[in-house]
């Protein structure tokens, strides 16, 4: 059975051409797939750098889906592809040790699930998740509890 290799698509997208078709992946296929695996590992709290998950914030309030891509920036080659990653780690967690775990996790699932060559996956922590952050928030701003996952209301 041939090998399927990769050609520049049109766009953003890539090409998996075999004797039987062509297949095309876009790029933002591979950040779903990544985002989605990076979240995967334990010890990785979020995705984004601050103002992404700000703005993450106030879609998830108004009934928007977060981003599974957020926080992830890939750049897809002929058969090769690169993976930017932004992420807060959980207090507590070995950051060497979930990088490695990230690394890990995500070049087999794009190597996976596109037959894609993952070249590098640059992993960039921006913050780290501090249990009582958690409790803050289920207070509101008088001091009293609000419902647990429900964001305190401005008075």
């Amino acid at each position: 059975m041939p090998r399927a290799r990769t050609q520049e698509g049109v766009g953003s997208a890539t090409s998996l051409v075999t004797d039987k078709g062509t297949t095309s992946i876009d790029d933002g296929v591979v950040a779903k797939i990544a985002g989605l695996a990076a979240r995967e590992v334990s010890g990785v709290y979020a995705m984004g750098a601050g103002a992404a998950r700000a703005l993450g914030s106030m879609r998830g309030i108004v009934g928007g889906d977060p981003s599974v891509s957020q926080g992830v920036t890939v750049e897809v080659g002929e058969r090769q592809a690169a993976v930017d990653l932004d992420l807060v780690a959980e207090y507590g967690t070995a950051i060497p040790d979930l990088a490695a775990a990230v690394r890990k996790n995500v070049i087999g699932a794009v190597e996976r699930m596109c037959g894609l060559e993952v070249t590098e996956v640059n992993i960039r922590v921006d913050d780290v998740h501090l249990p009582d952050q958690d409790r803050d928030r289920d207070r509101g701003h008088d001091g009293q509890r609000t419902d647990a996952g429900q964001e305190p209301r401005v008075q």
